[in-house]
Formats: C-alpha cells, structure tokens, sequence
C-alpha cells in the first residue's frame, strides 16, 4: 500500500510504503500526519512498544524515513476530527493575524506563546490543525516545531517538495542549511563576547509522557552559541543561534551554564521567576525564535523570514531598569 491515499479510520494493521518525496522525513512527523487526529502521546506510545516498526525491525520515534520503507501501523482509535468541534473564533483570528509571510510554497507564522505545535495531550487545537481549519483547502505540514511557550517564527509547508528541502537542509551538519536565531533573557550577568555551549541532549520522559531533557554524554551532540546584546536590571538580554535542533535546547544548555531563561517554569530558577513576574509582569517564558535563513531550488531561491518580538516580552523588557 503506498502512503498517498486517505488517512486511516481504525480497521486492522495496515503497511505503508514511504514514497521517495517523503525521504528523510522522522517517524514520528509521518504518524502524525497520516494519522490525523491522533495525540501525540498516542503515536509515542505506539512506537515505544514495537507496535510500529519499520521494514520488521523496532524503531526510535526521531527515525529518518527513506523512500521505500514499509512502516507497519497498528489499528488505533482517532477522534473524529468533527466530534472535537473546530478551533474558537478567538484562536483562528488570532493565527491568522500571526502569518507574517507566505508564497506558493510556505507560510511563516509567528505564534503566540501558550499555542502547542500539534493537538494532543489535552490540546484540541494547536498550530497546525488551527492553520488546516484556516485553510481548509490546502495541504499544510509543519517543517519544524516551537515548544509551546517559545513564541516566534514557525514555517509551514504547502508544497511536498518545499518540505522535502527544507528537511534535508535540517540535516545539513553545523546548521549550514538553515540559519536559526532567537532572543532570550538569561538570568544574571552573561560574560561578553559569544558563549558557545557544546553539550549533548538526551530526552528523557518522565511518568504520563512528559519529556524532560538533561546534559548527558551519551546524548545528541548539540551546540549553542549565546550573544549578549545588553544587560539590563542584572539579567541578560541575548541573541542565541543554534546549529542543531533538539528538543528544549536553548533552555537546558542555558540552565547548563548558569544562566537559565527567564521565566522558565521546567529548567529554570523559581525564585527568579517569581521575582521577575512582580517586578516586570513577567508572566511566561522569555524565549522567542526571531529569524530563519536558508535557500531552496539547491541555493537560488534565498530566503530571510523574521518575527518581531512579542508585545508581552518587550513590556517587560522595557521595565527592566
């Protein structure tokens, strides 16, 4: 069976052979996508048991798919999408108001923060099934995600070969493919000049799924370069560029190095939260992706897609002395 007809509504176990357009993309992203509807906790859950497997064998989630593979996809139980109701009037004019570019291959939001990348544990709605609610006419996917208390700048694909490009250049080694910028306040003073952390990641969950991520040697290789742009109120106002994209990266490499994101409730110091919240009316994490770079059709098609700050984090900038 190949992966281009109709996403699956239950029956038996069903294996779908990748089509090449679809080479290199992870596992997990593939599920998702071809299970509509699903949590993501759900398409975890059958990975890590061996219900899923690729060409027979047991496979991680973060597995790049190549053209040919036959993945095997047990029977699940998907939600109706329209017993779920569609997206509030709220959030759907909320993204729309969040594209900041589009063509006729991508569209670039810069999403709110407390928006999730996918629906699922808990959350009807996220980026991309509000987007496909907007759109419902065009074939949407994500090329990469945003914790969902980062703000900033997220690109969607609308074309397949768009998204085929810009996942291979993600896997261009020392980030040379795709450029990726954020601004971050780190807490306390940040020496001058680039503090660049190499340290490997490794996710790990934690009872119910949640994914928490710790420096391990035996992790991912990953590697940060951090910027002070200005130091303000004794904390940090940073630009932070990041060669490899793994999961809550710029948060536990800032934690690694003493200096975690303001605001940050998993990695961060609580204390100095709380005392930023009633000093500056910081209410959430202070990490937003600002800019990405990089270029299709093999390098002649140059792109600089940017996202201005978040109104919330430049107030409280603005009140720090």
């Amino acid at each position: 069976m190949s992966d281009a007809g109709k996403t699956p509504a239950g029956g038996g176990v069903r294996t779908v052979r990748i089509a090449e357009d679809r080479d290199g993309q992870r596992l997990d992203n593939f599920l998702l996508g071809y299970l509509k509807g699903a949590p993501r906790s759900l398409v975890y859950k059958i990975v890590r048991s061996g219900q899923v497997r690729v060409n027979g064998g047991r496979v991680r989630a973060d597995r790049r798919l190549e053209g040919g593979d036959e993945v095997r996809i047990p029977p699940v139980r998907i939600e109706d999408p329209a017993a779920k109701g569609s997206p509030s009037p709220g959030l759907l004019e909320a993204m729309a108001a969040s594209i900041v570019f589009e063509d006729a291959r991508l569209l670039a939001i810069n999403k709110p923060s407390g928006i999730a990348s996918h629906g699922g544990s808990g959350i009807s709605f996220g980026v991309i099934e509000t987007l496909r609610a907007l759109r419902p006419n065009q074939e949407l996917e994500l090329v990469h995600r945003l914790d969902r208390d980062t703000s900033g700048l997220m690109v969607v694909a609308k074309k397949r070969s768009a998204l085929s490009e810009l996942q291979a250049l993600m896997r261009e080694d020392a980030g040379a493919g795709l450029r990726k910028r954020y601004l971050a306040l780190l807490l306390g003073r940040m020496p001058d000049g680039v503090m660049s952390v190499d340290a490997p990641l490794h996710v790990g969950l934690r009872q119910g799924g949640e994914r928490h991520v710790q420096v391990d040697p035996a992790g991912k290789p990953s590697l940060s370069h951090f910027r002070v742009l200005e130091r303000r109120g004794g904390q940090s106002y940073c630009e932070v560029r990041i060669e490899t994209g793994r999961t809550h990266q710029i948060r536990v490499h800032a934690r690694h190095i003493g200096h975690a994101v303001a605001g940050d409730d998993k990695y961060g110091d609580a204390e100095a939260n709380r005392r930023l919240r009633e000093r500056i009316g910081l209410r959430r994490l202070f990490l937003h992706a600002t800019s990405l770079e990089f270029a299709l059709d093999g390098g002649r098609a140059p792109y600089v897609l940017t996202a201005p700050l978040a109104p919330d984090l430049v107030e409280a900038l603005d009140r720090l002395a």
